[in-house]
């Protein structure tokens, strides 16, 4: 897939400056905000009209930028060596001096992280200097979308911009793990079964 870079620059400006953008990844689209910006957080919430009690799972490039945020432990350094990038969440423990906003985690002490497949997702991951909050970009309650009108559908011109990623290769939200002891346990069955 070939990127337009110019909408990488463009969303990263967006992005910089708390706005909200659409992208595109390998299972749904995402309404994508700076997760270390309260007021960005915040605005994910208005838009998808979701609950406060529901975190948000963040997105990341790589280990790097996640290890300043949560305690990685062997099973998870197994699992993303296997799966990452792909369409699997890690449930884990984050750490005091994370700088991730408490209304993206609900004030919890855990964050659900991910590592996105889709080329547009990541190379606009790698070009920022936080990681990305990013649930479905959909109304709470409709379908999660799989192609750039899906967005728009729910949202209009309410995001300033939904970048065409064509349409998501696995169409389904991504398996979410919690992975912060020995028991792995499956809080969200997906693309990657047990």
């Amino acid at each position: 897939m070939k990127i337009n870079l110019a909408n990488i620059k463009k969303a990263k400006n967006l992005l910089n400056k708390r706005e909200c953008v659409a992208i595109p990844t390998e299972t749904v689209y995402g309404i994508a905000g700076n997760a270390y910006s309260d007021t960005a957080c915040k605005k994910i919430f208005r838009l998808k009209n979701r609950p406060a009690k529901n975190p948000l799972i963040v997105h990341y490039y790589d280990l790097k930028k996640l290890r300043d945020d949560c305690e990685l432990n062997d099973n998870f350094l197994k699992l993303y060596k296997k799966f990452c990038p792909g369409p699997i969440t890690f449930v884990l423990n984050q750490k005091k001096t994370s700088k991730i906003s408490k209304i993206a985690t609900n004030k919890k002490k855990t964050l659900a992280v991910r590592f996105p497949k889709h080329p547009v997702a990541r190379n606009l991951l790698k070009s920022l200097k936080y990681p990305l909050a990013a649930p479905s970009a959909n109304i709470s309650g409709n379908i999660s979308p799989t192609d750039p009108y899906h967005v728009y559908e729910d949202f209009g011109k309410e995001i300033e911009l939904i970048i065409d990623g064509g349409q998501s290769e696995k169409g389904v939200e991504s398996t979410v793990i919690d992975i912060r002891s020995k028991e792995i346990v499956v809080l969200r069955y997906g693309p990657i079964t047990q």
